[in-house]
């Protein structure tokens, strides 16, 4: 067809701009059809269905990628740039602008709406559908791509996501039904990449729009009223002009397999149909979706293709990968999918589907069912999937919306939603210090290490002895880099001699688990590490009534302090940690997501005469301020060392080796001017952030304070960073002094009752 219907550059229509020419085009054509009318093949070779089923005429218009130019009206001054032959097509020039801030982008309206049917498709089956359903009074809505409204995905709800000219349109439905017709099987052998070569749909349209066939024949059933040559016989192969273009077609005699060589310009193929339900095969078995129509005809498979045709197009897979692939035990068609990678590139199956079933057809002697489907069946942009979303770059825990539930009001912290208060943080700190209280702590960082080399690693990760921790007890850790700064911290649990649970802080979480990853791998130890932050809830029950309400719920045994141990609590499974943040009794719960909700329950159920409250951030805060813990992130700065917190207890000198001891011998020689300090003074706390000064010199500044109940004073968290440090200082006009940490029952007889 190259070469053919040159025209003058008149048009009823208009022109357009293909690979930087300009293309006159006729009124109502379609970007393909206009350039085939101009004698250009739309895409780089292979068969053109004209429907949409395949990938053959894809191109980038306006600079959006992989357009099915056949589907895309043809519009004055629009610019069209084929798809390279054997790579992706390039990032077009305003996205490199809009990356770099230069150019706005509008985002593409989306229209949402309800309806009991919705029926994808136009044709005599989709209508036919749509009137049954409305002869019944529900309400239907028909979506075709035909006047514009493509569907590119059908989700669970069910939620059809369909693409309009005016943006996206949404639709929430009871019952899905998929009208799309059938597909035309496309050949596959040798030369089928080859320009000229339409199917029989696609000869009708064409002729249909005055658009030539040069010296065409006809491979199977002939399209009716479009001039050509039928051809007896089964196809072999097309014949290569040398230019790219068919230049004849071979065909075999099906009795005696005698070749047959006819010369022509144009190959019409009219090989079959093939159901084209993939919208049908996207949502999963609990969508409400049926097929009619075509679309649900059971169609002939193609005969089996030969060892050296490609099956795929999209993605270059042959009949010898699939060979291959079953025959490393890849035979089950999704696993054969997963394998070759056939059927996943543009059409998604639309037109090597019915080949690749064909060919395990042959092997097994039967026709497997086609493969589940995934959304999207087209390519939208990215504007189209994110238009009208806010993603929330937040994580919410799965007790997120009993916490709603209760009035509490949310909060962002360490990349999470968490509860600030539930309305009266003073109850809740008083329910924790007199009672029973339950806090959601599902965020924690939470690392499971095991191997034959995990204290091995554990030791050269960690400041502390590690190897001496007996299963079922734990320790809390600080963790160091290099320089012996403080990266976080968190607690050590072991259950066996080569298994270890490892807690961090809910900001540090992820950068701890690449730390020791990456150590571990470094080192090359034989260590698995399993991050459990995600799949794993936790609650911590705390307060001087916490082992009475577990004994409630079937805990008959609570660890001692810094026990730990395996055990169902109201019929959840959890491994109960005995460790304690606020300075109470306070069990931590750790355990599956989908328990998370019944154990939240019942914990509250179970204690209500007991005075149960839930507690937010701001009181475990002040809980914490009166014990005196540091929060890594918000007490601690990059360079902040064990030093520097007072906390030279947490590291042990007399270890060979672990990470950051270097650094710390060296420093340890020498002067530090630094040091977080412990203060209280009377009246109510300063705001946190607030200066630190000695005299009329500022030397720090308060890292967290809280107005103490049980003291009766403000208790603070602070830096001096000049030396020598002063006993007393002045925060917001007052006089503070410097005071020894913990504030609340520094021997920690509370924690452990």
């Amino acid at each position: 067809m190259s070469g053919a219907n040159l025209r003058d550059g008149t048009s009823s229509g208009g022109r357009l701009v293909v690979d930087g020419r300009p293309l006159a085009f006729d009124e109502g054509d379609s970007v393909a059809v206009a350039m085939l009318r101009a004698g250009e093949w739309p895409g780089r070779g292979g068969t053109l269905c004209l429907a949409g089923d395949c990938g053959n005429c894809l191109a980038t218009v306006d600079g959006v990628a992989y357009m099915r130019s056949c589907q895309v009206a043809a519009a004055p001054a629009m610019s069209v740039d084929r798809h390279p032959a054997d790579a992706m097509p390039p990032l077009p020039a305003w996205a490199d602008a809009q990356l770099d801030g230069d150019v706005a982008v509008g985002e593409p309206a989306v229209e949402r709406e309800v309806a009991d049917v919705v029926v994808i498709g136009g044709g005599r089956s989709g209508r036919a559908a749509a009137a049954t359903a409305s002869v019944d009074g529900r309400e239907v809505v028909v979506l075709d791509a035909g006047t514009g409204e493509e569907v590119v995905g059908v989700y669970p709800g069910p939620t059809i996501v369909a693409r309009t000219p005016a943006g996206m349109r949404h639709v929430t439905a009871t019952e899905v039904i998929v009208a799309t017709g059938a597909a035309e099987i496309q050949p596959v052998c040798p030369g089928a990449e080859l320009r000229g070569i339409v199917t029989a749909r696609a000869a009708q349209r064409l002729h249909a729009s005055g658009v030539a066939l040069p010296d065409a024949v006809a491979i199977g059933t002939p399209p009716e009223g479009v001039p050509c040559r039928p051809l007896d016989g089964v196809l072999v192969r097309f014949v290569d002009d040398g230019d790219g273009h068919i230049g004849g077609v071979v065909t075999a005699d099906p009795v005696t397999g005698v070749e047959t060589t006819t010369a022509c310009r144009t190959a019409i193929v009219g090989l079959g149909w093939s159901p084209r339900d993939v919208l049908a095969r996207m949502a999963g078995p609990t969508v409400p979706v049926s097929v009619v129509g075509s679309a649900a005809a059971d169609h002939a498979l193609p005969p089996p293709a030969d060892r050296a045709a490609i099956v795929c197009r999209c993605m270059g897979v042959s009949v010898a990968d699939l060979e291959e692939a079953s025959g490393a035990g890849y035979g089950e068609l999704e696993l054969l999918k997963r394998a070759t990678l056939a059927g996943i590139g543009t059409c998604q199956g639309g037109a090597c589907l019915p080949h690749v079933r064909a060919w395990s057809a042959a092997q097994a002697g039967k026709a497997p069912e086609p493969f589940t489907a995934r959304p999207a069946a087209r390519q939208p942009t990215l504007g189209e999937v994110a238009a009208d979303v806010t993603v929330d770059a937040f994580r919410r825990t799965p007790l997120h919306d009993e916490h709603l539930a209760l009035g509490a009001t949310m909060d962002r912290f360490g990349g999470w939603w968490r509860p600030w208060h539930y309305g009266d943080a003073m109850a809740e700190y008083r329910a924790v210090r007199e009672g029973v209280s339950i806090g959601d702590v599902s965020t924690l960082g939470k690392l499971v290490l095991s191997g034959p080399d995990v204290v091995e690693a554990l030791e050269r990760l960690y400041p502390c002895h590690v190897a001496d921790i007996k299963p079922g007890r734990s320790r809390y850790a600080l963790l160091l880099n290099e320089r012996g700064h403080v990266m976080d911290d968190g607690m050590i649990l072991r259950e066996s001699e080569t298994r270890f649970v490892l807690t961090f802080t809910s900001g540090g979480a992820a950068n701890a688990e690449m730390w020791l990853r990456d150590w571990i791998e470094t080192w090359g130890l034989r260590v698995h590490v399993l991050d459990q932050t995600m799949s794993l809830a936790a609650v911590n029950v705390t307060g001087p009534l916490a082992g009475e309400l577990l004994r409630r719920l079937g805990l008959d045994e609570t660890p001692r302090y810094l026990g730990h141990r395996r055990a169902a609590v109201a019929g959840v499974p959890c491994h109960v940690m005995r460790l304690s943040f606020t300075g109470e009794a306070a069990f931590e719960l750790h355990h599956p997501l989908d328990g998370s909700v019944e154990l939240w329950r019942a914990l509250m159920d179970r204690g209500a005469d007991l005075g149960i409250r839930p507690h937010g951030l701001q009181a475990l805060f002040g809980l914490r301020l009166e014990k005196g813990h540091v929060i890594v992130g918000m007490d601690t700065e990059l360079d902040t060392t064990p030093r520097r917190l007072g906390m030279d207890w947490a590291v042990r000198m007399e270890k060979p080796t672990f990470i950051g001891r270097a650094a710390l011998e060296r420093t340890g020689k020498l002067p530090d001017h630094r040091r977080l300090f412990g203060f209280t003074m009377d009246g109510l706390a300063p705001t946190e952030g607030s200066p630190i000064r000695v005299g009329d010199e500022i030397v720090g500044h308060v890292s967290g304070s809280w107005t103490s109940p049980v003291l009766g004073k403000a208790v603070m968290l602070g830096w001096q960073k000049r030396s020598p440090f002063a006993d007393r200082v002045e925060i917001d006009g007052r006089e503070a002094l410097v005071t020894s940490t913990p504030f609340y029952d520094p021997e920690g007889h509370r924690a452990r009752a």
